[in-house]
């Protein structure tokens, strides 16, 4: 009587019976395919531009693209802009400009009208035709009354290049570029003390500038070297972003 009872104990009902029934072995694939749904949902809301592919990361930082404008109120007396001001070259003809202390009195440069200090900002700047070329950004107390080599030290975010073959990142970091680039992309993240700069038709990363610690406004700078009687003679242009 006692065993019979434990016996009956023992005997699972009917539910029991039907979860027992259960083929439990795709389970463990089940919980991998919600697993990696959900982690891919995490992923697509957020995902961090180191893992990107170089289309992806460039497409992304495209997304925080400005317009800029060239200032001739900055612009050296012997470079003419367009009168859009997009485009900026040199002409050996020095103009009678009035004084003014934003002004680049020997380099031959220009800021942007538009200034930045928080965010993200992105900017493009065809390149092609030219033998030298100097293109970042500059923080607003730069020396402008001196002729001053662009460096991180005195406030300068460049690439560059000279002699029509050497390209580089400020004036001491030589650069190997895999082509020469017709279209140059710089991105800066403020916050995060970061300038780079891409090849834009390749998505091909030229250099970064990182751990820079940004106080005040910066200011998109443009060098499109010296004219050298026609050689250099392109002008640099800010085109839209696409």
């Amino acid at each position: 009587m006692v065993d019979t009872f434990r016996r009956a104990e023992q005997r699972p009902g009917r539910q029991e019976e039907a979860l027992l029934g259960l083929d439990l072995k795709p389970l463990p694939l089940l919980l991998c395919v919600v697993f990696l749904s959900l982690l891919w949902d995490c992923v697509k809301f957020n995902h961090p531009l180191e893992e990107m592919s170089k289309g992806e990361k460039l497409g992304k930082m495209e997304s925080y693209a400005v317009d800029v404008t060239l200032d001739p109120d900055t612009a050296n007396a012997y470079l003419f802009l367009s009168d859009d001001g997009k485009q900026v070259h040199d002409t050996y003809r020095e103009k009678a400009l009035p004084y003014n202390s934003e002004r680049f009195f020997y380099s031959a440069a220009v800021l942007g009208k538009q200034s930045f200090s928080s965010g993200r900002f992105y900017f493009e700047v065809q390149v092609e035709g030219k033998g030298e070329w100097t293109l970042g950004v500059a923080r607003e107390s730069i020396n402008r009354r001196e002729d001053i080599t662009p460096r991180p030290a005195a406030g300068f975010w460049t690439v560059g290049l000279s002699n029509g073959n050497k390209y580089k990142a400020g004036p001491d970091v030589a650069l190997s570029l895999q082509s020469a680039p017709k279209k140059v992309g710089v991105f800066v993240d403020y916050e995060d003390g970061l300038v780079s700069f891409y090849d834009v038709d390749t998505a091909a990363l030229i250099y970064s500038f990182t751990g820079c610690s940004f106080t005040e406004k910066l200011y998109p700078y443009f060098s499109p070297g010296l004219e050298n009687d026609g050689w250099n003679s392109a002008p640099l242009i800010i085109t839209p972003v696409n």
